[in-house]
């Protein structure tokens, strides 16, 4: 820990020293021209991890639903951890002890608390609640009604412990006993469960108060394919490939001509058919799940997610609303903070809202845009940039941002990038054989 943190705080010194928004008009480099690609790369995958690592609740060793920097937080919020977030957390954690950035020893010092930890939490059919209190593990109701299992949730988090599973060696000793919890953790998902009474169809949610009442098929397309493909995979609980067809992609009512400035989406955005949604869609599900080469009868997922951040680009530089700011260095809208609290930030639901998040973590898809994006944002650092990486969201119309993180955004930057960098979480994902029979009993092909 000693090393990522004097790394940091190094950082944060260079930054520090960097031309103003002012030096930088008149022609003085700041420090982000100074910086190389690679330089600048290590540099935010290293802030935005350092939330899960020196900025995670001390008992689970999991991510905080949000840092605000600012100390105001909403009532009763401040220790409550997420579970969603928690897991690109863990992939977060993979890629620090892959790089040398965090220590294999500390790395799996830290996972093991984790699993501990989750095996210890309240869970619903082997799944956990979207909030849990940090040093209980006791659900947090996320809504009055949605007090029991999360399965979406719970899926972005066993993605990434599968991707950590798959990283550790099972001929050392202790990392062998990290494995095999895991594995216990993994089996006792009960999927099965969560197709209510054998429906060909997902459901998000349980309560043990409300049953079924929050009533939430999954039905595509959105950020929760990774459940549909964990349940096709699962060892002790798997579901019928039905479930899939006729529930996820809705008996082929999924697939879509949409085609926004010229990029075609293959399925159907729930809710944002005409030019796509929010672009965690594009992050959540494949922080592990490689969309290159990945084809069932209804897509290709390389054009799905590809094509989705391409088109979002695309509507930000075309800036139809002529918003203040939006430009080829400054774009990206997903879910997020705003000046009027959380919005599902998107093409059909645009409020001037740009959000790093969006940009940074498609860097897979749009290599030169993103790199782009962040030299830009880095440049704002003064105004944008803090003790773990961007801010969550700004606007330039009007001057607004603060110094607040949403794990769900700030914790898929890193993963999302390695991506990018190394293939690192894809290959580890895609490497775990129950997943590569999960996918085939979907019929996906795979040709990467």
């Amino acid at each position: 820990m000693k090393s990522l943190k004097l790394f940091i705080g190094l950082a944060l010194l260079v930054c520090s020293c960097g031309g103003s928004d002012n030096q930088a008009s008149n022609g003085t480099p700041d420090e982000t021209t100074q910086l190389s690609d690679n330089e600048l790369l290590d540099l935010v995958q290293k802030q935005c991890l350092n939330y899960m690592w020196e900025g995670a609740d001390p008992t689970s060793g999991l991510a905080y639903e949000r840092i605000h920097l600012d100390g105001i937080y909403p009532s009763n919020d401040k220790m409550t951890i997420t579970t969603g977030g928690s897991g690109f957390g863990v992939a977060g954690l993979v890629v620090g002890m892959e790089r040398g950035w965090i220590s294999r020893a500390e790395g799996v010092a830290r996972l093991a608390r984790i699993v501990d930890y989750l095996a210890k939490a309240d869970r619903y059919h082997g799944v956990w609640s979207h909030w849990m209190d940090g040093p209980s593990g006791k659900t947090i109701p996320f809504g009055t009604k949605d007090n029991g299992g999360d399965l979406v949730e719970s899926c972005f988090l066993m993605q990434s412990l599968l991707c950590a599973r798959q990283y550790l060696k099972s001929d050392v000793e202790i990392e062998a006993v990290v494995i095999n919890k895991i594995n216990e953790l993994w089996r006792a998902m009960e999927f099965d469960w969560y197709t209510r009474g054998g429906q060909h169809v997902l459901y998000w949610h349980w309560s043990p108060d409300y049953a079924w009442e929050m009533n939430f098929p999954l039905e595509g397309y959105n950020e929760c394919l990774i459940t549909y493909i964990l349940a096709a995979s699962s060892p002790t609980h798997t579901v019928p490939a039905e479930c899939y067809h006729e529930g996820w992609a809705r008996s082929g009512g999924i697939k879509s001509d949409a085609a926004p400035y010229g990029y075609p989406l293959d399925v159907k955005h729930n809710g944002a058919e005409a030019n796509g949604g929010p672009l965690f869609w594009a992050h959540y599900s494949w922080i592990g799940l490689c969309p290159k080469g990945l084809k069932d009868k209804y897509a290709d997922y390389w054009h799905v997610t590809a094509n989705h951040a391409l088109a979002n680009y695309a509507y930000c530089v075309d800036n139809p609303k002529h918003y203040k700011g939006y430009s080829k260095d400054c774009w990206g809208l997903t879910a997020s903070y705003s000046p009027d609290g959380y919005a599902a930030h998107a093409p059909n639901q645009d409020l001037g809202v740009i959000t790093p998040t969006a940009a940074l973590s498609s860097f897979p898809y749009t290599p030169e845009q993103s790199m782009a994006a962040l030299r830009y944002f880095h440049s704002k650092e003064s105004f944008l940039w803090g003790k773990y990486g961007p801010y969550d969201a700004f606007s330039l119309d009007p001057t607004w941002t603060l110094p607040r993180y949403l794990a769900i955004d700030q914790l898929t930057i890193a993963p999302m990038i390695e991506n990018y960098r190394s293939g690192l979480l894809w290959r580890l994902f895609m490497s775990c054989p129950e997943v590569q029979e999960g996918l085939t009993k979907l019929g996906f092909s795979i040709n990467n």
